[in-house]
């Protein structure tokens, strides 16, 4: 049942298999999931208890076309790349950490970002080439428990839905809302928004593909995600006034994942 449920996904995502399949080129499918750390304007930046504390979950179906496998004609490129395609969920609470928030003496001036909280929720469909230096994909394919490392490059469309809010009451006054969130900011009335959108990124990873079984592998990866807007995590203060906060929003993703090959 979940092999038929995966193929139809992914021909609906433009992944041709008969193409693919008259061409020779074999595939892989598999799941990926783990934890997803968000860098954004919740928080310091390159905090430890932010990058902690602003940690959410994702989980992805992969597709991978490989130019190897059914391929008895060698060259360096069918040997070291493959092609992968993925459509991705993930969602994080987020909160803001550091030594702001932290401290008791100023617990009467950061009382309102205690009080904020918000969530950032991505749908993904993406690509990425993954390029294998150190091992053939005909060695790692026919030798059970050998590893082959791995970085890649891509990029993903993503459409996102970001809430912010407080504990204190509706955000959009003094009363409820830190300063610097109530300035316009990027043609939005506040430097905080609940929206919808659309947004654009690009992907490199590192990882890893560990040879499981003769059809089946386990994947292990570190993958950065940064976005071409600021805005994916709801808030955005006034970059001219607040310099602190000039950098676009990212996402750092540890997954593992199962895959299983289709054909030789």
């Amino acid at each position: 049942m979940f092999k038929p449920v995966i193929l139809t996904i992914f021909t609906l995502l433009g992944v041709s298999i008969n193409t693919t399949a008259q061409s020779k080129l074999a595939q892989e499918v598999g799941i990926i999931f783990g934890p997803v750390s968000f860098q954004s304007d919740y928080g310091e930046r390159h905090n430890f208890d932010t990058n902690i504390g602003n940690t959410g979950f994702g989980v992805g179906l992969v597709h991978f076309i490989n130019f190897s496998a059914a391929n008895n004609r060698e060259n360096y490129f069918t040997e070291h790349f493959k092609f992968r395609s993925e459509l991705s969920f993930n969602t994080t609470k987020l909160n803001h950490f550091g030594e702001w928030v932290d401290s008791e003496k100023r617990k009467g001036l950061v009382q309102h970002l205690r009080s904020m909280h918000g969530s950032s929720t991505l749908v993904n469909l993406g690509a990425q080439m993954e390029y294998s230096p150190f091992m053939k994909i005909h060695d790692f394919e026919h030798t059970v428990g050998s590893i082959s490392p791995y970085v890649s490059l891509g990029f993903q469309v993503s459409y996102y839905s970001t809430k912010a809010s407080s504990t204190l009451g509706p955000l959009g006054t003094s009363e409820t809302t830190f300063g610097k969130f109530l300035t316009p900011s990027d043609g939005r009335q506040f430097g905080f928004s609940n929206e919808n959108g659309v947004v654009l990124s690009l992907t490199a990873g590192v990882g890893f593909h560990y040879k499981l079984a003769e059809m089946s592998d386990l994947v292990f990866e570190a993958r950065y995600q940064g976005y071409n807007s600021d805005w994916v995590d709801g808030l955005n203060p006034n970059k001219e006034l607040y310099k602190e906060n000039k950098s676009n929003d990212s996402q750092v993703w540890f997954n593992v994942g199962y895959i299983y090959y289709l054909e030789y």
